[in-house]
């Protein structure tokens, strides 16, 4: 999702490159990395970095008894089109699956919906080239956007994940979206309890695409 202060397109350059650069600690025996690739969401804006989705969800997936690192790749204010930009510097080789988590911020700035579409089907086709397993994480449109609009987004990632093959996840945000007690005073990015409950629903559909790959 975006920053209450979008970022600049230079200053995204700049974070995403060092994600890319970040060190990763040593993987525990046959262990597998998860990216995340997406906006603020999986970024944790406002967030210390231990509640932070990457983290919640590794805690998440260590309860399910899977030896895997979660690595965030998102970048606050990334549309989609910022997201295929950078896929390739963001996620590094030794990935295993990618949770391919953008979208939320072409919702909010109501971007041709067909835009959406390209750049994502441009992210699923290159993570395919380089063998990824991918998760499609959706977001659900509310009807505030308006009923054509929303319907026309939501089934951007329903066609996607069929056309490409891939697992979808259909709301990231499910249980937690629009509810007070469970986001920032935004009302838009998950507080640290609605982080918890985004990694235990996705955790499993993560796990069973991890235990797919070889």
């Amino acid at each position: 999702m975006a920053d209450v202060f979008p970022s600049s397109i230079s200053r995204r350059a700049v974070v995403a490159s060092g994600l890319a650069a970040l060190p990763a600690r040593a993987l525990a025996a046959n262990g597998k990395v998860v990216t995340l690739l997406g906006d603020s969401i999986t970024a944790g804006y406002g967030l210390r970095a231990a509640d932070a989705l990457p983290a919640q969800l590794g805690l998440a997936l260590g309860r399910l008894k899977v030896d895997a690192i979660v690595r965030g790749a998102g970048v606050s204010g990334d549309t989609s089109a910022n997201g295929a930009a950078r896929m390739d510097f963001s996620i590094r080789p030794d990935t295993s699956v990618v949770v391919v988590a953008l979208g939320g911020n072409d919702l909010l700035q109501g971007l041709d919906t067909r835009s959406t579409r390209a750049n994502l089907d441009r992210i699923l086709t290159r993570l395919k080239q380089r063998r990824f397993g991918i998760v499609l994480a959706g977001i659900h449109a509310p009807m505030e956007f308006g009923r054509n609009y929303a319907r026309d987004f939501d089934a951007v990632f329903a066609a996607l994940a069929k056309t490409h093959s891939v697992t979808l996840y259909p709301d990231l945000l499910a249980g937690v979206g629009r509810n007070p007690a469970l986001n920032q005073g935004d009302g838009i990015h998950p507080n640290a309890q609605g982080v918890k409950i985004i990694a235990r629903a996705l955790a499993p559909v993560v796990a069973k695409a991890l235990a797919r790959r070889p």
